[in-house]
């Protein structure tokens, strides 16, 4: 009888060496997930670090500190939280990945803080609290804190939990509620919180009407036609000369205002001269693009993804310059409460303070914002590149504008109001229209495909609209952050009270 080949092979040893590979793994991915945190910390002291540079031997110095270090977290959680909203559109629709996504959200996040993130801040440092209600300096310095703190606390959890919530609604709520603790119900202006809660209501309409009308147009002038290379050909660059040309103009009115006086008029005129020189380089671009594409819909994809890319940066220095508001509006008013002992309606911003906000939010995104990215991009509905476009496109001409009327909106209302406009057009377009109608019904081979599908309702539901839990999920989180942050932000303003005083 032969005898059997020995094994090579010792089981006690694999087994203890799969256990020392399994255990090196665990390691990675624990010192993955408190990598981040770690780096987190590391920024909030040296914004406290950096901010003494600035305030040492001055009053309140340690005051200022202890601020600047809330401050800097307040903007690490609106770039982990609210800037999903600007990117996730595209990361959603594939026109571009994750990392290229976080760079050019980071990049023009910080470019709109520091160019024009000045007008809002002055909203949220006095119009929510009337100074003339507020004992003091440093009753109103403390509300501040709180306010700041609270805000950033919930933010935190709500990111935690993986819920795009509200951050304009968070800083509001927190500033509200310290408010009404530090000084009664009288020291809120009511006045501008209604023209505030006015415009939450309207900035998501506002976007789903905008990202509808986009929607509608790219249906009617490139989709439904018969060649629609050649279509995309004559309507992609107006489209990009559209999308630079108010950037331009918003830019030249915000930045170079700053260093000579330019009238709405004349940003007007730089903007069209830039969207001409847009379309200009468009057409022959586009026309690159589409040689030897074929004549469907998977070709207007690829047309679309160099749009979609530039309007989510657009979006993101359009965020940068609202949102940056609230975590550096309640810090400078901090850091003038402070140094000066009085309560003004004018504010000035250190630019240090300006520092510290979009670099908190480039960080925060940068951390930990892939994770609402996806959420936001992926998981709400379905989007390509022509719909994530309307929605980003929409979004950011929306708060553009409120950036330039001062008013705080909220871009989380403003981006999932885009993308609910979108949905429900989709819904009513595939029903109503007569252009689509006839469309199909040439092709003869896709008609039945359609038809069948447009008579099951869940698949209804899953190609046309968003999510309906996602929706309750967003709304019931979107009731719950301004009294959560509100009740919050009361009760750290009474903690700080009995202890610092």
């Amino acid at each position: 009888m032969a005898k059997s080949t020995p094994k090579l092979v010792k089981p006690t040893l694999d087994k203890d060496l799969d256990k020392i590979s399994f255990v090196e793994e665990a390691a990675q991915h624990v010192s993955r997930t408190y990598a981040p945190l770690g780096i987190g910390l590391i920024f909030l002291i040296l914004a406290g670090l950096f901010s003494g540079l600035y305030v040492m031997n001055q009053p309140g110095a340690i005051m200022v500190v202890a601020a600047a270090a809330i401050g800097a977290y307040m903007a690490m959680n609106i770039g982990a939280n609210d800037v999903a909203n600007n990117v996730g559109p595209a990361v959603g629709s594939r026109a571009m990945t994750m990392i290229t996504a976080l760079i050019i959200a980071a990049v023009f996040e910080t470019a709109g803080a520091m160019i024009a993130g000045g007008d809002v801040v002055s909203t949220i440092s006095k119009g929510i609290l009337d100074p003339a209600q507020v004992p003091d300096a440093d009753v109103f310095a403390f509300a501040m804190m709180a306010a700041l703190l609270s805000s950033a606390l919930w933010l935190n959890l709500a990111t935690w939990i993986g819920a795009p919530v509200s951050t304009t609604h968070s800083v509001v709520g927190g500033v509200m509620g310290a408010g009404i603790a530090a000084a009664g119900f009288a020291a809120v202006n009511w006045g501008s919180m209604a023209g505030i809660a006015a415009s939450w209501i309207i900035s998501p309409l506002l976007g789903g009407v905008i990202a509808a009308m986009f929607l509608a147009f790219i249906k009617e002038f490139i989709i439904y036609r018969h060649d629609k290379i050649a279509a995309a050909k004559r309507w992609v660059p107006v489209l990009n000369a559209l999308m630079l040309g108010a950037f331009a103009a918003y830019l030249a009115l915000k930045g170079l205002n700053r260093l000579i006086s330019i009238s709405l008029g004349t940003a007007l005129l730089i903007g069209l001269a830039i969207g001409a020189l847009t379309w200009l380089a468009s057409v022959p671009l586009i026309r690159r693009q589409a040689i030897g594409l074929e004549n469907r819909n998977q070709s207007l994809r690829k047309l679309f993804r160099l749009p979609l890319i530039m309007s989510a940066a657009l979006l993101s220095f359009a965020h940068g310059a609202n949102d940056v508001a609230n975590a550096i509006g309640p810090l400078s008013a901090i850091v003038h409460a402070v140094q000066a002992h009085e309560i003004s309606a004018e504010v000035t911003i250190p630019i240090w303070v300006m520092v510290i906000g979009a670099g908190g939010i480039s960080l925060g995104l940068l951390l930990f914002g892939p994770r609402m990215i996806r959420l936001v991009g992926e998981q709400i509905t379905k989007l390509n590149p022509m719909r994530a476009f309307c929605v980003a496109l929409s979004a950011a001409v929306t708060v553009i504008v409120a950036s330039w009327l001062g008013l705080p909106v909220s871009s989380t209302h403003i981006a999932v109001g885009a993308v609910f406009g979108v949905g429900f057009f989709r819904e009513w377009y595939t029903r109503k229209s007569k252009r689509r109608i006839d469309y199909m019904r040439m092709k003869a081979d896709f008609w039945e495909i359609e038809d069948t599908r447009e008579r099951n309702p869940d698949e209804l539901r899953r190609r046309y609209l968003v999510r309906r839990s996602h929706f309750m999920t967003i709304v019931a989180a979107w009731i719950i952050t301004v009294p959560a942050a509100a009740g919050l932000a009361a009760v750290l303003y009474w903690i700080m009270f009995q202890l610092f005083q």
